[in-house]
């Protein structure tokens, strides 16, 4: 197995920026397939605008099904490489326990948005109506859960690291990127029975929307180019003194870290 700590900060950024790329260009080959077809009203359809769900269950399954997985194992992913560079050192270690605690139901959110994506994709709306929204559902919960989890995580790491610019600057566009996609999957959620047109194309933006939340990712991963071993923490003052010690060696051993 090769050694984190040995491999170029590429490689690590390389992996959300695939799969954001991958599943872009997913969603803007499936809309733009729809709109040059003259917008076909598909069988499970009930607006005038198609859902990605519409055009997931017709002739382009197979790519929607391929994005979906990829997508899936690239966000989970992104989010374990987080903390396996964090525990290696290349990224800035947690001081606290919560912090741990955050991160590992981060990962834990991202398993199961994995898993509602790629069965969303398996179990098309056309012939599995109610399981593909039960899976949708089970997807947008799990990016919620992991994105909240995330953000705490980087919330609380940013106190510590408070002469690291880059941790603060990570979790304001995490949460802000976020904040606003929960919002329109709760616009979503009614407009879907409501206004499907509306819905619609809420569901396209979400969708589209998502691509920033994993460039965020790329953002995170890249800064393990600042260093190759980050500077040796003493948790022991962090826990003891509320953390006060810790920020302060922190910064004594960190340098000019930005």
């Amino acid at each position: 197995m090769f050694h984190l700590r040995a491999v170029h900060h590429r490689f690590f950024v390389a992996v959300p920026a695939f799969v954001a790329f991958l599943w872009f260009g997913s969603l803007l080959a499936m809309l733009l397939t729809w709109l040059i077809s003259g917008r076909p009203k598909y069988v499970s359809q009930e607006g005038s605008i198609a859902y990605i769900s519409d055009v997931g269950a017709s002739f382009l399954k197979p790519l929607f099904v391929v994005a979906c997985c990829i997508t899936g194992v690239g966000f989970l992913l992104s989010l374990v490489l987080e903390r396996l560079l964090r525990h290696r050192g290349r990224l800035a270690p947690e001081m606290r326990r919560r912090e741990h605690v955050f991160g590992v139901l981060s990962v834990i959110g991202a398993f199961i948005a994995m898993l509602g994506l790629a069965l969303l994709s398996g179990f098309d709306t056309q012939h599995y109506a109610s399981l593909h929204r039960v899976f949708l559902l089970v997807f947008m919960i799990g990016v919620a859960l992991s994105a909240i989890f995330t953000v705490a995580e980087y919330r609380w790491i940013a106190q510590d690291y408070q002469h690291m610019r880059k941790l603060r600057r990570a979790y304001i566009a995490k949460a802000t990127i976020a904040g606003i996609l929960v919002a329109l999957a709760i616009a979503f959620a009614v407009t879907l029975f409501y206004a499907p047109n509306v819905g619609a194309v809420i569901e396209w933006t979400i969708a589209f929307g998502f691509t920033l939340y994993l460039l965020t990712f790329c953002y995170d991963l890249r800064m393990t180019k600042d260093t190759r071993q980050f500077p040796t923490v003493e948790k022991e003052a962090a826990n003891s003194q509320g953390g006060q010690d810790g920020q302060s060696r922190v910064a004594e051993k960190g340098g000019n870290q930005v």
